[in-house]
Protein backbone atom coordinates (compact mmCIF):
# COMPACT_ATOMS: atom_id res chain seq x y z
CA UNK A 1 0.00 0.00 0.00
CA UNK A 2 1.53 3.30 -1.11
CA UNK A 3 0.64 6.25 1.09
CA UNK A 4 0.18 9.51 -0.76
CA UNK A 5 2.04 12.48 0.65
CA UNK A 6 2.31 15.90 -0.94
CA UNK A 7 3.66 18.70 1.25
CA UNK A 8 2.46 22.27 0.97
CA UNK A 9 4.31 25.00 2.87
CA UNK A 10 2.78 28.48 2.88
CA UNK A 11 4.26 31.76 4.18
CA UNK A 12 6.38 30.01 6.81
CA UNK A 13 8.35 32.14 9.28
CA UNK A 14 10.73 31.16 12.06
CA UNK A 15 12.48 33.40 14.57
CA UNK A 16 15.15 32.57 17.13
CA UNK A 17 14.82 35.59 19.40
CA UNK A 18 15.12 38.55 17.04
CA UNK A 19 16.90 36.55 14.34
CA UNK A 20 14.62 35.86 11.38
CA UNK A 21 15.77 32.42 10.19
CA UNK A 22 13.00 31.36 7.75
CA UNK A 23 11.43 34.25 5.86
CA UNK A 24 7.95 33.96 4.36
CA UNK A 25 8.85 30.59 2.84
CA UNK A 26 6.40 28.88 0.45
CA UNK A 27 6.97 25.60 -1.40
CA UNK A 28 4.96 22.74 -2.89
CA UNK A 29 6.50 19.26 -2.76
CA UNK A 30 4.81 16.69 -4.97
CA UNK A 31 3.86 13.20 -3.85
CA UNK A 32 6.61 10.59 -4.39
CA UNK A 33 9.12 13.28 -5.38
CA UNK A 34 12.69 13.62 -4.14
CA UNK A 35 13.27 17.25 -3.17
CA UNK A 36 16.67 18.45 -2.02
CA UNK A 37 17.22 21.59 0.03
CA UNK A 38 20.68 23.07 -0.56
CA UNK A 39 22.48 26.20 0.49
CA UNK A 40 25.40 27.44 2.56
CA UNK A 41 25.66 26.86 6.33
CA UNK A 42 23.14 28.92 8.24
CA UNK A 43 20.70 29.35 5.32
CA UNK A 44 17.89 27.59 7.26
CA UNK A 45 17.64 24.25 5.44
CA UNK A 46 17.89 22.01 8.55
CA UNK A 47 15.55 24.31 10.50
CA UNK A 48 13.00 23.96 7.70
CA UNK A 49 13.30 20.17 7.76
CA UNK A 50 12.81 20.11 11.53
CA UNK A 51 9.71 22.28 11.19
CA UNK A 52 8.23 19.79 8.70
CA UNK A 53 9.03 17.01 11.21
CA UNK A 54 7.44 18.93 14.08
CA UNK A 55 10.71 19.26 16.00
CA UNK A 56 10.71 23.07 15.67
CA UNK A 57 7.81 25.38 16.42
CA UNK A 58 6.33 27.45 13.57
CA UNK A 59 6.01 31.17 14.34
CA UNK A 60 3.65 31.86 11.43
CA UNK A 61 2.50 30.18 8.24
CA UNK A 62 1.26 26.64 7.60
CA UNK A 63 2.63 23.19 6.79
CA UNK A 64 0.16 20.75 5.21
CA UNK A 65 0.60 17.09 4.32
CA UNK A 66 -2.00 15.86 1.84
CA UNK A 67 -3.96 19.07 2.38
CA UNK A 68 -4.16 18.43 6.13
CA UNK A 69 -2.53 21.14 8.23
CA UNK A 70 -0.03 19.59 10.66
CA UNK A 71 1.24 22.69 12.53
CA UNK A 72 -0.31 21.51 15.80
CA UNK A 73 0.38 17.80 15.38
CA UNK A 74 3.17 16.22 17.43
CA UNK A 75 6.04 14.58 15.46
CA UNK A 76 4.73 11.05 16.14
CA UNK A 77 1.33 11.91 14.65
CA UNK A 78 2.68 13.26 11.35
CA UNK A 79 3.65 9.84 9.95
CA UNK A 80 7.09 11.13 9.07
CA UNK A 81 10.45 9.41 9.57
CA UNK A 82 13.67 11.37 9.91
CA UNK A 83 17.25 10.22 9.32
CA UNK A 84 19.81 12.33 11.17
CA UNK A 85 23.41 13.20 10.38
CA UNK A 86 24.53 11.67 13.71
CA UNK A 87 22.70 8.30 13.16
CA UNK A 88 21.18 8.65 16.70
CA UNK A 89 21.33 4.88 17.42
CA UNK A 90 20.94 3.44 20.93
CA UNK A 91 24.42 2.05 21.74
CA UNK A 92 23.15 -0.60 24.23
CA UNK A 93 20.66 -2.10 21.76
CA UNK A 94 21.29 -4.54 18.92
CA UNK A 95 20.67 -3.50 15.32
CA UNK A 96 17.39 -5.43 15.40
CA UNK A 97 16.21 -3.66 18.56
CA UNK A 98 17.24 -0.24 17.21
CA UNK A 99 15.18 -0.83 14.09
CA UNK A 100 12.25 -2.31 16.02
CA UNK A 101 12.14 0.33 18.76
CA UNK A 102 9.58 2.62 17.10
CA UNK A 103 7.32 -0.31 16.19
CA UNK A 104 7.37 -1.55 19.80
CA UNK A 105 6.27 1.89 20.97
CA UNK A 106 3.40 1.65 18.48
CA UNK A 107 2.45 -1.70 20.12
CA UNK A 108 2.83 -3.70 16.91
CA UNK A 109 2.74 -7.49 17.19
CA UNK A 110 6.03 -9.40 17.39
CA UNK A 111 5.19 -11.10 14.10
CA UNK A 112 4.72 -7.75 12.30
CA UNK A 113 7.86 -6.29 13.89
CA UNK A 114 9.97 -9.27 12.79
CA UNK A 115 8.57 -9.13 9.27
CA UNK A 116 9.12 -5.37 8.83
CA UNK A 117 12.63 -5.36 10.31
CA UNK A 118 13.73 -8.34 8.19
CA UNK A 119 12.28 -6.77 5.02
CA UNK A 120 14.07 -3.47 5.68
CA UNK A 121 17.31 -5.25 6.58
CA UNK A 122 17.22 -7.20 3.30
CA UNK A 123 16.53 -4.02 1.32
CA UNK A 124 19.58 -2.38 2.92
CA UNK A 125 21.70 -5.57 2.96
CA UNK A 126 22.25 -5.51 6.73
CA UNK A 127 20.44 -8.76 7.61
CA UNK A 128 23.74 -10.30 8.76
CA UNK A 129 24.27 -7.55 11.36
CA UNK A 130 20.96 -7.71 13.24
CA UNK A 131 22.53 -9.16 16.40
CA UNK A 132 25.41 -6.68 16.53
CA UNK A 133 25.62 -3.49 18.58
CA UNK A 134 26.26 -0.15 16.80
CA UNK A 135 29.88 0.01 18.03
CA UNK A 136 30.58 -3.18 16.05
CA UNK A 137 29.52 -1.52 12.78
CA UNK A 138 31.25 0.75 10.29
CA UNK A 139 29.94 4.26 9.61
CA UNK A 140 28.17 3.15 6.45
CA UNK A 141 26.52 0.21 8.23
CA UNK A 142 25.33 2.49 11.05
CA UNK A 143 23.82 4.87 8.52
CA UNK A 144 22.01 1.93 6.91
CA UNK A 145 20.59 0.98 10.31
CA UNK A 146 19.39 4.57 10.83
CA UNK A 147 17.70 4.49 7.41
CA UNK A 148 16.29 1.03 8.17
CA UNK A 149 14.76 2.31 11.42
CA UNK A 150 12.95 4.93 9.31
CA UNK A 151 11.84 2.44 6.63
CA UNK A 152 10.20 -0.02 9.05
CA UNK A 153 7.74 2.65 10.19
CA UNK A 154 6.34 2.79 6.63
CA UNK A 155 6.05 6.59 6.79
CA UNK A 156 4.38 8.89 4.29
CA UNK A 157 7.42 11.17 4.20
CA UNK A 158 11.15 10.57 4.66
CA UNK A 159 13.25 13.46 5.89
CA UNK A 160 17.05 13.23 5.55
CA UNK A 161 19.24 15.75 7.39
CA UNK A 162 22.74 15.58 5.82
CA UNK A 163 22.81 11.78 6.29
CA UNK A 164 26.11 11.19 4.48
CA UNK A 165 28.26 14.03 5.81
CA UNK A 166 29.98 11.83 8.43
CA UNK A 167 31.11 9.25 5.88
CA UNK A 168 34.38 9.12 3.94
CA UNK A 169 34.38 9.92 0.21
CA UNK A 170 34.11 6.31 -1.08
CA UNK A 171 31.30 5.43 1.32
CA UNK A 172 29.40 8.57 0.39
CA UNK A 173 29.38 7.53 -3.26
CA UNK A 174 28.16 4.02 -2.31
CA UNK A 175 25.46 5.34 0.04
CA UNK A 176 24.34 7.85 -2.60
CA UNK A 177 23.68 4.94 -4.94
CA UNK A 178 21.80 3.09 -2.20
CA UNK A 179 19.59 6.09 -1.44
CA UNK A 180 18.88 6.46 -5.18
CA UNK A 181 17.86 2.76 -5.29
CA UNK A 182 15.76 3.24 -2.16
CA UNK A 183 13.97 6.15 -3.81
CA UNK A 184 12.96 3.90 -6.71
CA UNK A 185 11.87 1.00 -4.46
CA UNK A 186 9.90 2.83 -1.79
CA UNK A 187 8.04 5.37 -3.98
CA UNK A 188 7.50 7.73 -1.05
CA UNK A 189 8.01 11.47 -0.72
CA UNK A 190 11.56 12.33 0.31
CA UNK A 191 12.99 15.67 1.46
CA UNK A 192 16.76 15.72 1.69
CA UNK A 193 18.97 18.42 3.21
CA UNK A 194 22.61 18.66 2.13
CA UNK A 195 25.37 21.20 1.65
CA UNK A 196 26.95 18.85 -0.90
CA UNK A 197 25.57 19.85 -4.28
CA UNK A 198 26.90 16.64 -5.91
CA UNK A 199 24.38 14.75 -3.72
CA UNK A 200 21.71 17.24 -4.72
CA UNK A 201 22.48 16.96 -8.45
CA UNK A 202 22.59 13.15 -8.49
CA UNK A 203 19.60 12.36 -6.23
CA UNK A 204 16.99 15.07 -6.62
CA UNK A 205 13.99 15.48 -8.90
CA UNK A 206 13.81 19.10 -7.70
CA UNK A 207 16.45 21.23 -6.00
CA UNK A 208 15.53 24.18 -3.78
CA UNK A 209 18.43 26.62 -3.40
CA UNK A 210 18.23 28.58 -0.13
CA UNK A 211 20.04 31.68 1.06
CA UNK A 212 19.36 33.56 4.30
CA UNK A 213 16.06 31.75 4.86
CA UNK A 214 14.67 32.55 1.40
CA UNK A 215 14.32 30.56 -1.83
CA UNK A 216 16.69 31.71 -4.56
CA UNK A 217 15.54 29.22 -7.21
CA UNK A 218 13.63 25.94 -7.57
CA UNK A 219 14.16 23.58 -10.50
CA UNK A 220 15.48 20.27 -11.77
CA UNK A 221 19.23 19.76 -11.37
CA UNK A 222 19.89 20.51 -15.04
CA UNK A 223 17.61 23.58 -15.06
CA UNK A 224 19.63 25.07 -12.22
CA UNK A 225 22.92 24.10 -13.86
CA UNK A 226 22.14 25.50 -17.31
CA UNK A 227 19.77 28.35 -16.38
CA UNK A 228 20.67 29.80 -12.98
CA UNK A 229 18.54 32.83 -12.16
CA UNK A 230 21.34 34.80 -10.50
CA UNK A 231 25.03 34.82 -9.67
CA UNK A 232 24.51 33.07 -6.32
CA UNK A 233 22.79 30.02 -7.87
CA UNK A 234 25.30 29.90 -10.75
CA UNK A 235 28.17 29.90 -8.26
CA UNK A 236 26.57 27.36 -5.91
CA UNK A 237 25.46 24.71 -8.40
CA UNK A 238 28.08 22.80 -10.38
CA UNK A 239 31.52 21.37 -9.73
CA UNK A 240 34.05 22.70 -10.36
CA UNK A 241 32.67 26.16 -9.65
CA UNK A 242 31.70 28.43 -12.51
CA UNK A 243 34.18 31.13 -13.64
CA UNK A 244 33.16 34.79 -13.32
CA UNK A 245 34.71 37.89 -14.85
CA UNK A 246 33.59 41.43 -15.63
CA UNK A 247 32.99 42.74 -19.15
CA UNK A 248 31.66 45.92 -20.75
CA UNK A 249 28.81 46.37 -23.23
CA UNK A 250 30.02 47.93 -26.51
CA UNK A 251 27.00 47.38 -28.75
CA UNK A 252 23.31 46.47 -28.33
CA UNK A 253 21.25 44.67 -30.95
CA UNK A 254 17.98 42.78 -30.92
CA UNK A 255 19.36 39.24 -30.94
CA UNK A 256 22.89 39.83 -29.72
CA UNK A 257 25.10 42.01 -27.60
CA UNK A 258 28.76 42.93 -28.10
CA UNK A 259 30.98 42.90 -25.02
CA UNK A 260 34.59 43.74 -24.36
CA UNK A 261 36.38 40.89 -22.57
CA UNK A 262 39.23 41.41 -20.05
CA UNK A 263 41.65 40.73 -22.93
CA UNK A 264 40.17 43.83 -24.71
CA UNK A 265 38.79 41.53 -27.42
CA UNK A 266 35.22 42.37 -28.45
CA UNK A 267 32.92 39.39 -28.99
CA UNK A 268 29.30 38.97 -29.97
CA UNK A 269 27.03 37.08 -27.57
CA UNK A 270 23.59 35.73 -28.60
CA UNK A 271 20.81 36.80 -26.23
CA UNK A 272 17.20 36.02 -25.48
CA UNK A 273 14.48 38.33 -24.29
CA UNK A 274 14.63 40.05 -20.92
CA UNK A 275 12.79 43.00 -19.39
CA UNK A 276 15.97 44.00 -17.58
CA UNK A 277 17.72 44.29 -20.92
CA UNK A 278 16.18 47.77 -21.25
CA UNK A 279 18.15 48.99 -18.24
CA UNK A 280 21.60 48.41 -19.74
CA UNK A 281 23.35 50.63 -22.23
CA UNK A 282 26.65 50.94 -24.05
CA UNK A 283 29.37 51.11 -21.40
CA UNK A 284 27.39 49.10 -18.82
CA UNK A 285 29.45 46.69 -16.73
CA UNK A 286 28.13 43.13 -16.68
CA UNK A 287 29.27 39.91 -15.04
CA UNK A 288 29.99 36.96 -17.30
CA UNK A 289 29.83 33.38 -16.01
CA UNK A 290 31.23 30.43 -17.95
CA UNK A 291 31.79 26.84 -16.86
CA UNK A 292 35.15 25.14 -17.20
CA UNK A 293 33.90 22.66 -19.83
CA UNK A 294 32.87 25.50 -22.14
CA UNK A 295 36.42 26.86 -22.42
CA UNK A 296 38.92 25.35 -24.85
CA UNK A 297 42.64 25.80 -25.52
CA UNK A 298 43.23 27.34 -28.94
CA UNK A 299 45.76 29.10 -31.21
CA UNK A 300 47.02 32.56 -30.17
CA UNK A 301 45.21 34.29 -33.07
CA UNK A 302 41.85 32.77 -32.04
CA UNK A 303 42.19 33.42 -28.31
CA UNK A 304 39.50 35.22 -26.26
CA UNK A 305 41.78 35.03 -23.21
CA UNK A 306 45.57 34.99 -22.96
CA UNK A 307 47.11 33.98 -19.67
CA UNK A 308 49.67 31.91 -17.86
CA UNK A 309 49.17 28.57 -16.10
CA UNK A 310 49.34 28.92 -12.29
CA UNK A 311 48.25 25.48 -11.13
CA UNK A 312 47.80 22.11 -12.86
CA UNK A 313 45.62 19.40 -11.29
CA UNK A 314 45.94 15.97 -12.94
CA UNK A 315 42.94 13.73 -12.23
CA UNK A 316 43.69 10.98 -14.74
CA UNK A 317 40.85 11.20 -17.26
CA UNK A 318 40.90 14.99 -17.12
CA UNK A 319 43.15 17.84 -16.03
CA UNK A 320 42.21 21.20 -14.50
CA UNK A 321 44.25 24.28 -15.36
CA UNK A 322 44.14 27.52 -13.38
CA UNK A 323 45.18 30.33 -15.71
CA UNK A 324 45.63 34.00 -14.79
CA UNK A 325 45.36 36.81 -17.31
CA UNK A 326 44.69 40.53 -17.65
CA UNK A 327 42.61 42.54 -15.14
CA UNK A 328 43.45 39.99 -12.44
CA UNK A 329 41.12 37.36 -13.92
CA UNK A 330 41.84 33.70 -13.09
CA UNK A 331 39.99 30.97 -14.99
CA UNK A 332 39.57 27.29 -14.24
CA UNK A 333 39.61 25.19 -17.41
CA UNK A 334 38.90 21.50 -17.88
CA UNK A 335 41.13 19.86 -20.52
CA UNK A 336 42.06 16.32 -21.57
CA UNK A 337 43.94 14.24 -19.00
CA UNK A 338 47.12 14.11 -21.09
CA UNK A 339 47.25 17.86 -21.84
CA UNK A 340 50.97 18.83 -21.91
CA UNK A 341 50.65 22.35 -20.40
CA UNK A 342 52.67 22.96 -17.23
CA UNK A 343 52.92 25.66 -14.57
CA UNK A 344 54.38 28.84 -16.10
CA UNK A 345 53.33 28.05 -19.68
CA UNK A 346 51.43 30.60 -21.74
CA UNK A 347 47.86 29.50 -22.44
CA UNK A 348 45.39 30.67 -25.11
CA UNK A 349 41.72 30.07 -24.46
CA UNK A 350 38.51 30.44 -26.46
CA UNK A 351 34.99 30.65 -25.00
CA UNK A 352 31.78 29.06 -26.24
CA UNK A 353 29.83 32.37 -26.30
CA UNK A 354 26.49 30.56 -26.55
CA UNK A 355 27.23 29.18 -23.05
CA UNK A 356 27.83 32.56 -21.43
CA UNK A 357 25.70 33.43 -18.40
CA UNK A 358 25.34 37.20 -18.23
CA UNK A 359 24.40 38.94 -14.99
CA UNK A 360 23.60 42.56 -14.34
CA UNK A 361 22.99 43.96 -10.86
CA UNK A 362 23.21 40.46 -9.32
CA UNK A 363 20.26 39.24 -11.43
CA UNK A 364 20.35 37.05 -14.52
CA UNK A 365 19.98 39.46 -17.37
CA UNK A 366 20.04 37.41 -20.50
CA UNK A 367 19.11 33.90 -21.46
CA UNK A 368 21.35 31.98 -23.85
Amino acid sequence: LIKMASINIKSLNKFYGKTHVIKDFSLEIKDQSFTTLVGPSGCGKSTLLRMIAGLEEVNSGTISINDKQVNDLSPKDRNIAMVFQSYALYPHMTVFDNMAFGLKLEKKSNEEINERVLDAAKTLQIQDYLKRKPKQLSGGQRQRVAIGRAIVRNPKVFLFDEPLSNLDANLRVKMRMEIANLKRKLKTTMVYVTHDQVEAMTLADKIVVLRNGCIEQVGTPLELYHHPCNKFVAGFIGLPKINFFEAFVTKLARQEINIELPSKKIVSVPIGSSENFKTIHIGSKILVGIRSEHIKTTRPEDADFIGRVNVVEHLGSETYLYASGSRGVTLLVRVEGDNPLEVGDAVYLSFDKSRFHLFFDKVKLLVE
